[in-house]
């Protein structure tokens, strides 16, 4: 029987390739539920059900369960800036825990199968490195400490009733889609927006922070499927790459993709964890092993989408909780 998937944030750059997933190779009906504030309609596949709207909406949260009947919740909404979480905490523990919540309650409550959530390696921390799934998560900023209070949550919840879910730790994901606009996130796509309106990159401290880059077509396939393979049952997976460079070489990478030199601007270093990448044996004993797009490869992939759809203005965050300490080029 045809199985009913609801995608939160599949308007967004990792929740529409998870739809196109879902849609194209797994056969589900789909139902997107976003507010497009960090999205774009068109993103969304013609297949799927669109409903504009906010999961801080409960009301509309418990009607759509009630209308579809999911068998699976993919939740994917989120505002990931973690460097900027730490200036609109409010905001951020809204969007990223509460909003959260409310899924988990529709869950237990709607008898939903399964609950797929898309967390991430800042609940790490400064860790040991390479990261593992069995380490402590000491989280650092707002973003990471939301993140992991929902992870919590969707254990207690297994624990008291029965709500099945499977949790993955995704890092520095780029791709096809991903929104270029926003300045606080997502370094690759600031540095592909920058180079097409001829401006400098603008690198925080000494360039020489490390993270591992990953394509979204090594992460999307594998959130879709892990409801159809019985080991991801009440698990936490890392899922990436395996290979990490320091922002300095991404740079130049990203310049070479583009085919265009741009200047580099150092500005002072910003809170942040220096060098962040992780272990991936967990997830390849159970998903398998699979071949990898590599970063020069998926920068290409990217580079000519960013080319067809052109530059886009910048947007500036217009509700800053705290402005004491705020990063240079932020203010």
């Amino acid at each position: 029987m045809k199985k009913t998937s609801l995608v939160t944030g599949g308007a967004g750059f990792m929740g529409a390739h998870v739809v196109n997933e879902l849609l194209h190779d797994i056969d589900h009906t789909v139902v997107v539920l976003d507010d497009i504030s960090g999205g774009f309609r068109e993103n969304v596949n013609p297949k799927a059900t669109f409903i504009e709207g906010s999961i801080l909406d409960v009301p509309l949260i418990n009607r759509l369960c009630e209308q579809y009947k999911f068998n699976y919740i993919y939740h994917l909404a989120a505002y990931a800036a973690e460097g900027l979480s730490h200036f609109i905490k409010r905001f951020n523990y809204q969007n990223n825990l509460i909003g959260s919540v409310n899924l988990i309650n529709a869950a237990v409550n709607y008898n939903v199968e399964r609950f797929v959530f898309t967390s991430s390696i800042a609940v790490y921390g400064e860790n040991q490195l390479p990261m593992h799934e069995g380490l402590i998560p000491m989280p650092e900023d707002s973003y990471g400490i939301a993140k992991y209070a929902v992870e919590q949550e969707l254990v207690v919840s297994k624990r008291l009733f029965d709500l099945d879910y499977t949790i993955f730790r995704p890092h520095n994901v780029y791709g096809e889609l991903q929104n270029i606009s926003d300045k606080y996130r997502n370094v690759i796509g600031i540095f592909m927006n920058k180079i097409m309106q001829d401006e400098p990159l603008i690198i925080f401290g000494d360039g020489e922070q490390t993270r591992a880059f990953t394509h979204i077509a090594d992460v999307a396939p594998h959130i879709a499927r892990c409801v159809d393979i019985p080991e991801t049952s009440c698990e936490v997976f890392n899922v990436g790459s395996d290979k990490h460079v320091s922002v300095n070489e991404l740079a130049h990478l990203v310049m070479t993709a583009m085919e265009k030199e741009v200047p580099i601007k150092y500005l002072r270093e910003r809170e942040e964890v220096k060098h962040a990448y992780c272990t991936h044996e967990k997830f390849h004993k159970v998903f398998g092993e699979s071949s990898q797009v590599s970063l020069p490869e998926g920068l290409g992939r990217m580079a000519a989408w960013a080319k067809s759809v052109g530059p886009r203005d910048s947007t500036l965050f217009k509700d800053i909780e705290i402005r004491k300490n705020l990063p240079e080029g932020w203010k």
